[in-house]
């Protein structure tokens, strides 16, 4: 549990358990669709292992995740009090969205942009069979500079090792533009217009690709 502030105050005793360092993260995630360990790091890429066991503990502890062991893997689930918590995720995500100010260069990670991007496929929109998207991003580090979305009825896959499959779209982007252009600051066309994004393939599914991926929840959010 976090600080104990010692008021009867229902927000302070709230805070109490939700206000350590990636509890609430660990929340959106949840709220996001991740049910596994693994899926949870690969959202949060930046949490230790330990510390995340740590944290869905507590959360377990406090009655708001499930913990439900399974043939291959536990999985976690938010209880009644977690699903509670959503829309104060949302909330708290649109005020971020309206009132906090310029991305640094350290909040741009192209591995946690793809998980996102996986999570958010419209399969209904995609052709059907295999479809490969290649995401590059020329100015990033060459060890994280290419990443591959392998989408099949029902699953999408993030590789950043070349699968070996042909690529129905190649994205090439600047990777603070393109997180802009998923977070619905900036629109696809915009970016295209300005250079900031190229896509490279048959015309048909370049003009379809951004139908895709349904935007986040934060897209439409009223920019101050």
């Amino acid at each position: 549990m976090g600080a104990t502030y010692h008021q009867f105050c229902p927000v302070a005793k709230a805070m109490e358990l939700l206000d350590e360092r990636w509890t609430m993260l660990v929340v959106r995630e949840l709220v996001a669709g991740s049910r596994h360990f693994n899926d949870l790091r690969r959202g949060l890429p930046r949490i230790s292992p330990t510390l995340l066991s740590k944290r869905l503990q507590s959360l377990v502890a406090a009655g708001i995740v499930e913990r439900r062991p399974g043939e291959r893997e536990v999985q976690y689930v938010l209880t009644q009090a977690g699903q509670e918590l959503a829309p104060i995720v949302a909330a708290l995500g649109a005020w971020g969205v309206r009132w906090v100010g310029e991305l640094g260069d350290r909040d741009l990670d192209p591995k946690l942009l793809l998980w996102d991007l996986h999570r958010n496929v419209d399969h209904d929109a995609v052709p059907t069979g295999r479809t490969v998207v290649q995401f590059r991003f020329p100015e990033v580090a060459p060890r994280k500079q290419d990443w591959w979305l392998v989408i099949t009825p029902p699953d999408v896959d993030v590789c950043d090792v070349d699968p070996g499959h042909e690529v129905a779209v190649r994205v090439t982007a600047d990777l603070r533009r393109m997180v802009l252009v998923w977070r619905g600051d900036v629109s696809w066309w915009d970016a295209m217009r300005a250079g900031d994004v190229a896509l490279d393939g048959p015309e048909p599914l370049r003009r379809a690709l951004p139908s895709w991926f349904r935007p986040t929840v934060f897209a439409s959010v009223p920019r101050v």
